[in-house]
């Protein structure tokens, strides 16, 4: 996203304020010199640190957030920001890196000595770019900071590589007065830091402070190892509010994940709008199991809510097509049954394979990012990673295989069909709604 007016630059010594009218950010740099960027393309490489010890919450991050492993949102801005040369993830464990790699990231197995719990970030980063000697820009950013776009990142690093700062960190405003903490043994009163009580300010007339907001911290190779204590120009960059969420303990869980859900980013196909929906119907649409009668009937059951699920796509226009095997243990006719109960469409493949369903789509004239795929088992995964959007019950095996743009919490034959029913439809009005489509109350939020 680009600056959508000029700058208006106020010089007070050696104090610059520099405001931009733009959508997500101003500016506020304090120089001590001057700081040339160097000459040609410099290597700007992203860093994610993900320790596997997390206290807080248990491996939080790669636990799913709105059916995203938390640190894949965050990637997700990385990979698609297209200002950085590479996308790391720095960590001592194993099930974190194999996150990582499947969400396209490389992967840095940090040492055990900075990876204790008393290792800080610093002595991380410098382990990395000492391994990395390519590397001349760290944008280091939090995975716990989910709502990150990729404009966030190209305008900070902007900061860097065009406007010559050695340090550049996000910030949000906040409307918050703070007060002096006292010991009440002492019967002290405590003493107002940022207000005068006689004349508390309205919201509308303060225009707040500027606190961290933990997403991100960029910084030159030579500031980093330098300890960060020799810094030449250093800015902050300011993000709105509705942008600033973090992450720390379980509380934030539920409040982040509806956050995420209206302002986070949601990758290239946010923007597709699905027109067919194929779902298999053993492993998705029913939890694989088979109940045999004392008849001798086969008989499975399908949940009432991932029919309304399958109703609600209906009613939006997009086609629901069942997909089985012809090896499919179960009979024809019961599959044609289930298909009759779920008021959609059966396809019957040899294989279910890429080929095959590439061959329905020509046939209905769409094109694969048009189309939205649920899938459960490894042989799906050739289909899983061509469509535009795919999705997985949370007890599938492929979810472990691929990078499953919505990963259920529900089981299969349990509601998963219904509840990535409703992420395609949210999706779908998200494409729909201009850039600004949430009108926030600034005043008030």
């Amino acid at each position: 996203m680009g600056v959508s007016s000029p700058y208006k630059v106020k010089c007070f010594c050696s104090l610059t304020v520099i405001s931009a009218a733009m959508e997500s950010n101003m500016i506020t740099e304090v120089s001590s010199g001057v700081c040339d960027p160097s000459a040609g393309q410099p290597h700007r490489a992203a860093l994610i640190l993900a320790r596997g010890g997390s206290k807080g919450i248990p491996l939080k991050n790669i636990k799913n957030l709105a059916g995203v492993p938390l640190i894949a949102w965050v990637l997700r801005a990385a990979l698609d920001s297209e200002a950085v040369d590479s996308v790391w993830v720095s960590t001592d464990h194993d099930e974190i890196e194999r996150v990582a790699r499947v969400w396209g990231a490389k992967v840095h197995r940090r040492s055990p000595k900075v990876s204790k719990d008393s290792s800080s970030s610093l002595e991380t980063i410098q382990e990395f770019i000492r391994l990395r000697p390519e590397v001349d820009i760290v944008c280091h950013i939090q995975a716990t900071s989910p709502c990150l776009h990729p404009h966030h990142i190209r305008e900070a690093l902007q900061m860097i590589t065009e406007q010559g700062c050695d340090y550049v960190f996000s910030v949000v405003r906040r409307h918050q007065f703070r007060w002096e903490e006292v010991d009440k043994k002492e019967g002290k009163n405590p003493r107002s830091l940022n207000i005068d009580v006689a004349h508390r300010p309205r919201r509308q007339d303060w225009p707040g402070e500027l606190y961290e907001n933990g997403s991100f911290y960029f910084s030159t190779r030579k500031a980093l190892e330098n300890g960060l204590k020799q810094l030449g120009k250093i800015a902050y960059y300011e993000m709105l509010p509705e942008y600033s969420v973090d992450i720390d303990v379980d509380i934030d869980w539920p409040v982040a994940e509806q956050r995420v859900l209206r302002f986070g980013y949601f990758g290239r196909e946010e923007k597709a709008v699905v027109s067919l929906f194929l779902c298999k119907l053993s492993g998705c649409l029913t939890n694989g199991q088979i109940f045999t009668s004392v008849s001798g009937e086969d008989h499975v059951a399908i949940n009432a809510r991932d029919v309304a699920g399958i109703q609600m796509l209906q009613r939006e226009n997009i086609e629901v097509i069942l997909m089985s095997s012809v090896n499919e243990p179960l009979s024809r006719g019961l599959l044609e049954k289930v298909a009759q109960l779920a008021g959609c469409g059966l396809w019957f493949g040899e294989l279910l394979n890429g080929f095959e369903v590439e061959w329905l789509i020509k046939k209905k004239k769409l094109r694969w990012d048009e189309v939205a795929f649920m899938g459960s088992e490894s042989e799906d995964r050739e289909i899983l990673s061509q469509v535009g959007l795919n999705g997985v019950p949370c007890d599938s095996p492929v979810a472990n295989l691929i990078a499953a743009k919505y990963t259920c919490q529900r089981p299969a034959g349990n509601g998963a069909v219904h509840e990535f029913a409703e992420y395609i439809l949210m999706l779908k009005k998200k494409s729909l709604l201009p850039v600004h489509q949430e009108h926030i109350d600034r005043a008030n939020f």
